[in-house]
Formats: structure tokens, C-alpha cells, sequence
């Protein structure tokens, strides 16, 4: 755990995290934080968002692999590859 920072509150209610801090935690600007208040404690963690595209690649990849025999999937095949890939996530 690293040593306590001190920051001020805006009037706009904005909070300046520390350098130190957002070069160890890796915060740059646009990243997202879950804001909770727990008793006199407030926490901050950061949103991890899926990387919907290359989910949606790695998806459309593996049912190309299981039509490589070039017929055509049926609806009821491509929602079931999603389903089992949902799964697996």
C-alpha cells in the first residue's frame, strides 16, 4: 500500500488524483471509475469495460471455422454459438 496523498475537493465536487498515484494505478484520462460510499470512506475502482469487438471477432472467427464446409448456418446455429460462447465468458 503506497503512503496517504492529500487532495482538495472543487466547487464543481472534482477530485485531482494524485500523479503518483495515477502512474502506479495506471489512470489516464477517459478511464472510468465505479464511485462507492462506504461509511466516512469513499472508493474508487476502476470500470473494466470488455473489449466488445475483438469479442465479436473471436466470435464471427470461430463460427467461420465451423462453416468452413461453406454451407450455409441457420439462425437457430449462430444463436446457439453465441450462447456457448456466453457461456464460456
Amino acid at each position: 500500500m503506497s503512503e496517504p496523498e492529500i487532495t482538495t475537493i472543487s466547487e464543481k465536487g472534482q477530485v485531482i488524483i494524485p500523479q503518483k498515484l495515477r502512474d502506479m494505478l495506471g489512470l489516464t484520462p477517459e478511464t472510468k471509475l465505479l464511485v462507492y460510499g462506504y461509511g466516512d470512506t469513499i472508493i474508487m475502482k476502476r470500470l473494466e469495460l470488455p473489449d466488445v469487438e475483438r469479442e465479436l471477432e473471436t466470435l464471427w472467427d470461430e463460427i467461420d471455422k465451423k462453416s468452413a464446409d461453406k454451407r450455409k448456418l441457420t439462425e437457430d446455429e449462430i444463436l446457439e454459438e453465441i450462447q456457448n460462447y456466453r457461456k464460456e465468458k
